[in-house]
């Protein structure tokens, strides 16, 4: 690559910063422009998604990008002692289907004694039992426990954190990141080239941004980036937001004395309407998820998201009977609503797009785009970075990706 190449990504979550990251190390990092519109870096699913890792929980087009991120994953963590940095840590995966026995305040004051049964068995043991669950998840008889995944298979990170180490690597290099901005219009030559990127600060004044390559990884926004960008265009990026609200608890039964056995990803089925996800990452913090609605209209900016009081009380009232302990009310550290980008098909996109779909725009190193992964932003995260890093930079890609291109 010459001097005068530049490389624009769209979006700085955690696919577009894991793609400058890995690209970095082959560019110079002042030829890589980082463009979010967001006041707040990963206030969506990169800073409030789960962090759960898998090596191969995936269909077949997405297994080899799975199976390369996972082992990314973990050579970040010793390279970089993300034990520390970001909560990396083994895990293991289960499901967990709770009994249809009433576990409400009446069944803890009152039909255990009438029943005959004990009050311990009504509220449920917090004591670790190998294969039976974590010391914080809430057992009741009739409860089914099956361990999905364990060992070398599953792990557990912060999102947030692993984000803001990515991004804060990118900046050493000398990455430019251009936030709060927002993507305009491009600028082209007499032979309708790509030459720029127009954006507007947040100031409102506006800059050109040498563009060469373009990246979007706007994930749920990426159709609305494309179109603003593309407007001749008729490809309709087949991505779509759906909405997930989450709540971050403390719990005197995860500790870092249990730490030390690891973490846990509990999915779950109940009859409470929808299936709750349970994660313990490193630092004390459960992270508890599952109630998902794709009816929530996608705003603006992901700061603009409103979280719904009913769906907070919800998770709480979850996480009070998953995982509290009786006469004692949960903490609850923090909320969260984010947008995760899905497509029709439950796999992520990631190609080049070809020119004649860009309306007439042609573009010297490629036009390209790394979004919808759904549940799994985090977990393929660093295969994406890297993938689409050598895609960009036309060599052979470190998986095969052939089946997640464009339909």
């Amino acid at each position: 690559m010459n001097s005068s190449e530049s490389t624009v990504i769209l979006g700085a979550g955690i696919i577009g910063v894991s793609t400058a990251y890995y690209l970095s190390q082959s560019k110079p990092g002042s030829s890589i422009h980082l463009i979010d519109s967001s006041p707040e870096l990963f206030a969506s699913a990169s800073g409030k998604a789960g962090g759960f890792l898998a090596a191969d929980w995936y269909g077949p087009a997405s297994a080899p990008l799975g199976l390369l991120s996972f082992k990314l994953h973990k050579q970040l963590a010793d390279e970089h002692d993300g034990a520390q940095k970001w909560g990396y840590s083994r895990s293991t995966g289960a499901s967990f289907a709770e009994s249809e026995e009433p576990v409400g305040e009446e069944a803890r004051e009152g039909e255990w004694l009438e029943n005959g049964r004990s009050r311990a068995e009504v509220a449920g043991s917090h004591e670790f039992v190998e294969g039976e669950g974590p010391a914080w998840l809430t057992r009741r008889k009739g409860d089914g426990y099956d361990v999905i995944s364990a060992g070398e298979t599953v792990a557990q990170v912060d999102p947030l954190r692993l984000s803001h180490f990515l991004l804060n690597e990118c900046r050493k290099r000398g990455v430019h990141v251009h936030q709060p901005a927002s993507p305009i219009s491009v600028s082209t030559d007499t032979n309708n080239t790509i030459t720029s990127l127009n954006i507007k600060q947040d100031d409102g004044s506006e800059t050109q941004i040498p563009c060469t390559s373009l990246l979007l990884t706007c994930g749920a926004w990426t159709p609305k980036v494309f179109d603003t960008l593309f407007p001749s265009s008729t490809l309709k990026l087949p991505i779509s937001p759906y909405a997930g609200h989450s709540i971050v608890i403390s719990s005197p039964n995860w500790t870092s004395t249990h730490e030390q056995n690891g973490c846990h990803a509990i999915f779950s089925t109940s009859s409470s309407g929808f299936s709750p996800e349970l994660i313990s990452r490193i630092g004390g913090e459960i992270y508890i998820a599952g109630l998902n609605d794709g009816a929530i209209p996608l705003p603006d900016l992901a700061t603009e998201a409103k979280i719904e009081a009913s769906a907070i009380a919800e998770l709480k009232k979850t996480a009070q009977r998953m995982c509290g302990i009786p006469g004692h009310e949960i903490e609850v550290l923090t909320e969260g609503l984010c947008f995760r980008p899905v497509t029709p098909r439950g796999e992520p996109i990631l190609c080049k797009v070809e020119e004649k779909r860009l309306g007439g725009v042609k573009s010297q190193g490629g036009m390209f785009v790394a979004a919808g992964h759904g549940p799994w932003g985090i977990s393929l995260s660093l295969g994406t970075g890297l993938v689409m890093s050598e895609m960009i930079r036309g060599v052979k890609t470190s998986c095969k990706i052939g089946r997640l291109g464009m339909q």
